[in-house]
């Protein structure tokens, strides 16, 4: 088992990977992957992926309808409106072109989360004057709770602390991301905005009051900064804490239904369970229509603490919703708690790297302990952490509530799936 100290697993600073990067822009970087002939494959494969009708994810191939309705839950849309606009108003007009898209533009669907930028869509953070950028950022800032947007902050920061003990900070620093805007912003009209790039993806539909931010990936490598303005940052200590806590509050024989395998690239797993770029994780980038089976152990099983401690992850998971939508999207999952499964790979040992994922009807967390990309582990370990929110069954990027609403509202007027 590899150390779960980052420091122990640190390539040198010299070394010939490092070196040869040094000169590389993030575009120049982002085609010379596709050019790889184990990445470049898994490249046209998303691409693929990327231009496939949306159905969205699922459990079983079909998607169940009735789960969700147009309603008015608090949403901060005056702010988000206002914000929204002011960046507008920092931009150029080629700028505006550039950042701006239809609302059911495809390239909702193309963000990344690697470090490589394979799909350059929008306005790339790191290539904004500082107004325009502080602008963005406060688009960012308007739409999520406080929690939310200093996690989020937490995500480009260890990205930028990751490419300073690299030397690569061409590649991986605290600006290293794209932002897009989808529609025009509005009170009573949808619209929304993606950002995404290493180690951070948020996906965020709103319409009126109500709004839903996934897919969403927020992931580390390393997990917190020892040194530097930003020490002691350390990301996910309450979906990490939370998912061992529960895990081992549960009796023998139900971890053992919910250890679907016992180690986390298992020899019993099929062909397709486990790749090296996601590992274990089924719902990141790329993957919107996945068919993804319950499994492990029911969650109507658990005991009501249990229950209680599952309740408090999930809410650690989507702690970037504002409070007003937070607490009405943690009432809806309450009430489906009949209707969710909790699994489980790996041990559950204070060393032990581990996986697990919770699993509704309306929303679907993965947690992930990774192998090192540019750290030195070729076996997972805790300090490297991918996490992943889906709203399964047809309303990630809110295409359920943008389908109901142009029912209701434009007849006849719908966008088509890309």
């Amino acid at each position: 088992m590899p150390s779960n100290n980052f420091r122990d697993l640190l390539l040198p600073f010299d070394c010939a990977r490092f070196s040869e990067l040094r000169s590389v822009s993030a575009r120049d970087f982002g085609m010379a992957v596709r050019q790889d002939p184990m990445v470049g494959p898994l490249i046209a494969k998303w691409d693929s992926l990327s231009n496939e009708p949306f159905q969205g994810i699922t459990s079983n191939g079909e998607v169940e309808s009735g789960l969700f309705c147009l309603a008015e839950e608090g949403a901060p849309t005056n702010e988000m409106v206002s914000a929204a606009e002011a960046l507008l108003s920092r931009l150029s007009a080629k700028d505006r072109t550039q950042l701006v898209y239809s609302l059911d533009a495809v390239e909702w669907r193309r963000w990344a989360n690697p470090e490589f930028l394979i799909n350059p869509n929008g306005l790339r953070l790191e290539e904004m004057d500082p107004a325009a950028r502080d602008a963005a950022m406060g688009l960012v800032r308007a739409s999520l709770s406080g929690t939310g947007y200093q996690k989020a902050l937490g995500c480009m920061r260890t990205n930028a602390f990751l490419g300073q003990l690299c030397g690569l900070e061409n590649l991986m620093n605290e600006w290293s991301y794209n932002i897009l805007l989808f529609g025009t912003p509005s009170t009573s009209e949808p619209w929304g905005w993606s950002l995404y790039g290493h180690h951070l993806a948020l996906n965020c539909f709103v319409l009126g009051g109500q709004m839903v931010i996934s897919p969403t990936f927020m992931g580390a490598e390393p997990n917190h900064i020892d040194a530097g303005p930003h020490e002691g940052l350390r990301l996910f200590s309450d979906e990490e804490d939370g998912g061992l806590e529960l895990m081992r509050s549960l009796s023998p024989a139900m971890q053992g239904r919910a250890q679907t395998y016992a180690e986390m690239h298992d020899p019993a797993m099929p062909e397709g369970r486990w790749n090296f770029a996601d590992q274990r994780h089924l719902g990141g980038a790329f993957r919107d229509n996945q068919i993804i089976p319950e499994e492990g152990v029911p969650v109507s099983e658990f005991a009501p603490r249990a229950q209680d401690q599952l309740l408090q992850i999930i809410e650690a998971f989507i702690c970037y919703l504002p409070d007003a939508v937070r607490t009405a999207r943690m009432s809806q999952l309450e009430a489906e708690l009949g209707r969710t499964s909790w699994s489980w790979i790996g041990g559950w040992g204070d060393d032990d790297p581990f996986y697990y994922r919770i699993q509704s009807p309306l929303l679907m967390v993965e947690f992930d302990h990774h192998s090192g990309i540019w750290l030195a582990n070729e076996e997972p370990a805790k300090c490297h952490i991918h996490t992943v929110v889906r709203t399964p069954n047809g309303n990630d990027y809110g295409k359920d509530l943008l389908r109901q609403h142009y029912a209701q509202v434009h007849p006849g007027c719908a966008p088509g799936h890309e």
